[in-house]
């Protein structure tokens, strides 16, 4: 009986059949499908964060489709085919998991350490095989988020002593890059300079959230859906006396934003 994973990989390669299949699939590489992995991992992140149970099934649906459409691509030049893909992350699974597969102990930290050091010899075979010199910063993807990208960089060195010991001195960072920033900005601003201490400043906010246990990302997650749902009750505001955003004053834009944001305060609730 056929299951659903051939069903989908039959539909694949008959997708990127160049006589009878689709043009458009047939004509595909990893580069140009690589932007559309990352948009469906996103797509899985929001479902997930509107809690949207039956749009998440469709949501991994196409992730796995990207799976799928990388692991053809690979087949047909003769690299590597779905099937091994599924055996690496069998094989990694078991190899990371010693104390569910073996007889490693279950103690959490030593779980931890152990998962760390698995990590860290997969990243050092990789660096041999490529021929170049290990770091405790391999195997960060450049094409992650920068904030995600920032927190794991900045984790990375941490796990090899290179980090603050106390979060009042990141804090204490980031009143010093404030200063680097607004000496920049009161010179003659010269943008080349004002990006590097710019991106000085983010790294460091970064940092805090990596001290205090939050994540960046989710924090900025956080931020804009309550920009955007106190932005459009300010357009509601406004347009309840007759104007809109566009036409109203700085001044009367920030009377509604206080309004919005009193009301929030008086509907939430005590001691949260």
């Amino acid at each position: 009986m056929q299951t659903e994973i051939d069903r989908l990989l039959a539909l694949m390669v008959r997708l990127r059949d160049p006589q009878t299949g689709c043009p458009w699939d047939a004509e595909q590489t990893f580069v140009s499908i690589a932007p559309y992995s990352i948009e469906e991992a996103y797509e899985v992140a929001d479902a997930i964060a509107r809690e949207d149970l039956a749009s998440l099934k469709d949501e991994l649906g196409d992730l796995l489709l990207q799976v799928v459409f990388h692991a053809r691509m690979a087949e047909e030049a003769g690299h590597f085919a779905f099937g091994d893909v599924a055996q690496a992350i069998s094989d990694k699974l078991i190899r990371r998991h010693p104390h569910v597969f073996g007889d490693a102990s279950r103690d959490a930290e030593d779980m931890r350490r152990n998962w760390e050091q698995s990590k860290a010899e997969e990243r050092a075979a990789r660096a041999a095989t490529e021929g170049v010199a290990p770091s405790a910063l391999d195997g960060v993807p450049l094409a992650l988020p920068a904030l995600t990208r920032c927190e794991k960089l900045q984790s990375r060195a941490a796990r090899v002593g290179f980090d603050w010991p106390e979060a009042i001195q990141v804090l204490d960072k980031i009143e010093e890059e404030i200063k680097e920033l607004r000496a920049e900005m009161t010179a003659q601003p010269v943008k080349a300079r004002l990006e590097d201490e710019l991106g000085d400043l983010l790294f460091a906010v970064v940092n805090l959230a990596r001290h205090v246990k939050i994540d960046p990302e989710a924090a900025l997650r956080a931020g804009n859906a309550k920009f955007e749902r106190r932005f459009r009750a300010v357009e509601q505001e406004l347009a309840e006396h007759g104007l809109e955003p566009a036409s109203s004053s700085l001044e009367r834009m920030e009377q509604s934003w206080a309004e919005v944001k009193r009301r929030e305060r008086m509907q939430k609730p005590k001691g949260s």
